[in-house]
């Protein structure tokens, strides 16, 4: 019921067993749950991290965003629609699965549905006898991805939208379709979207019913909108969720396609009455759908580092939009960016640099080993460590294997047992003692913290303050690979201007170049102290250590200018003096 607190069976049978077990051993209880807290289903949903989303129906043959409802099922024809090329990219690119728009606002479905003609079957596609979900979830399969579906309630083509009762039963049908047909789903994504009809009237759907048919057919799929009830929106779709996130919100407060609560939705409750986790959702494009003028604005990989920071990084899933073009293929701009991206993921976290350390800590519930610090880097995420009851604010500290440049910390709550810390802080043993590098508020499943790289041998981190008592179920800590800064003001000058190179670390080259061009090890060295520019120049610089290179390179265009050109047009240099 709305507003209930509850235990689900698979958290109660879990607390059951670690209590029975840990009385039998030590007689020490692990912490009470601090209601709401996840389902089964959620907490497998948070696991999967990043996921792909794929935009690919009418609309990318028409050009549009939104559908009439008055295309032509003629107007869908692809060359040649290669699934298992989507497939293969986005396991190569660290995703866990795919949501396919399967039906969007204009109605027409990616599947022969046997309630529609508006569908594959009256296409030209395979002589009418393809089925798009089909194809895909069988890719699914091959590449060992996870198949979502995203179906569109709002409706611009079907007579029946706007009739109450028989469009929403309508519309169960087709879910009972695409549910029953491609073997398990991982996520059902409803649009909130209520527009009008082909005869412009409204429809007033039926969620409960369409959570129901869900339940019922895919038991363990997520449902996701606006007001859940498992998955939420993260109110942008920048892929960017807020600093202070939460995985709980007043569900009661919220339903699909609601208005003016993107700020809550972006941030959660802290007394939230039901754990509805957030999704950010982004396209890798300016658009949704394909579209060939935008080949060239794909984003770039310092765009994509700054998403997977802002969602994955801050207790959210990553929803990331990779859409298919007329072919029926990912587009070879999009394929690279992504290749790219997991590159870039991967050389951040590598290497855990606290994996199976030694790791301390004063507040340690009952003194057992069943909840020490040491749990946090053993690289089991079943164990964690937790202090007494009572406890809202507590320290870890993590022995290094010797002096290194670090630069992150990635920690994670043991969230069958709910989210607790509000607030915390992370210091660095560096050669000038405790240093603070970094603060922030929630935590939640994951929550990454990027610092500027200082050289250190131990890290702490301070839980400042907690709902109750703390847990953590892993701390890692990364050494990316290393950066460089060019430092000059402002991106004009007269005569010759001086610019600066610093790495952010000692150990570090760097490369530069002065034709805009990418700089590599091939590049001209920088020797130290400034560069001296007289002339107009697109700097490009890189640091290596040893075998690492930066992840991007930084670039700074400037621009010079002969004196007189930057003077006033009322007076220039050989005007008299006033």
């Amino acid at each position: 019921m709305a507003g209930m607190f509850y235990i689900p069976a698979i958290v109660f049978t879990l607390l059951t067993t670690v209590g029975m077990s840990t009385i039998g051993a030590s007689a020490i209880n692990p912490p009470p749950p601090l209601l709401p807290t996840p389902t089964g289903r959620q907490i497998d949903w948070h696991q999967r991290g990043m996921y792909a989303f794929v935009h690919f129906n009418m609309n990318t043959f028409t050009g549009t965003e939104w559908g009439t409802g008055t295309e032509k099922p003629s107007q869908f024809n692809p060359e040649k629609i290669d699934t298992d090329q989507w497939c293969e990219l986005f396991r190569d690119a660290g995703m866990s699965g795919v949501i396919i728009t399967a039906k969007h606002h204009d109605g027409f479905c990616l599947w022969p549905s046997k309630f529609t003609e508006h569908s594959v079957k009256h296409s030209p596609w395979k002589s009418g006898k393809g089925d798009v979900l089909k194809d895909l979830s069988q890719s699914c399969k091959k590449y060992n991805l996870d198949f979502g579906i995203y179906i569109s309630p709002w409706d611009r083509h079907n007579p029946l939208y706007g009739t109450g009762e028989k469009y929403n039963e309508y519309f169960a049908q087709q879910l009972r379709e695409v549910l029953s047909n491609y073997g398990e789903i991982f996520e059902v994504w409803f649009d909130g979207a209520c527009g009008e009809g082909p005869n412009g009237i409204r429809q007033e759907y039926d969620f409960e019913l369409f959570r129901d048919v869900v339940r019922e057919l895919q038991p363990n799929a997520c449902i996701f909108s606006d007001a859940g009830p498992d998955v939420r929106w993260i109110g942008n779709e920048k892929g960017v969720a807020g600093e202070t996130n939460w995985s709980m919100i007043r569900r009661g407060d919220f339903y699909p396609g609601i208005l003016g609560k993107n700020d809550e939705l972006n941030s959660g409750h802290i007394n939230g009455t039901h754990w509805v986790p957030g999704e950010a959702d982004v396209s890798i494009r300016p658009s949704w759908y394909y579209r060939a003028e935008e080949d060239d604005h794909v984003k770039s990989l310092h765009e994509l580092m700054d998403i997977w920071y802002s969602s994955i990084g801050r207790n959210a899933n990553l929803l990331l939009n990779v859409p298919v073009d007329q072919r029926g293929m990912v587009h070879e701009n999009d394929a690279s960016s992504l290749r790219a991206f997991a590159m870039a993921i991967a050389s951040v976290t590598g290497n855990d640099l606290a994996l199976e350390r030694q790791a301390t800590s004063a507040q340690q519930r009952g003194k057992t080993n069943e909840f020490s610090a040491s749990c946090v880097v053993d690289g089991n995420s079943e164990t964690y460590w937790a202090t007494d009851d009572g406890v809202s604010n507590a320290s870890i500290e993590l022995r290094l294997d010797g002096p290194a440049p670090i630069n992150h910390v990635d920690l994670g709550e043991y969230i069958p047992l709910g989210q607790r810390i509000r607030s915390f802080s992370i210091q660095a043993r560096t050669a000038d003692g405790w240093t603070p590098v970094a603060k922030g508020t929630t935590i939640g499943h994951r929550r990454i913290i990027q610092f500027r790289t200082v050289m250190a041998n131990r890290i702490r981190i301070v839980i400042e303050d907690s709902r109750a008592a703390p847990t953590l179920s892993y701390v890692r800590v990364y050494s990316a690979p290393p950066e460089v800064e060019i430092s000059h003001e402002g991106k004009d000058f007269i005569g010759e201007t001086e610019v600066y190179l610093v790495a952010d670390r000692s150990s570090a080259t760097i490369y530069y170049t002065r034709d805009g061009s990418q700089p590599g090890e091939q590049s001209t060295r920088h020797s130290g102290g400034p560069l001296y520019i007289n002339e107009s120049t697109t700097l490009r610089a890189v640091a290596f250590d040893n075998d690492r290179k930066g992840i991007y390179s930084k670039e700074l265009t400037l621009t010079r200018h002969d004196a007189s050109s930057l003077m006033s047009p009322a007076r220039r240099l050989d005007d008299p003096p006033l």
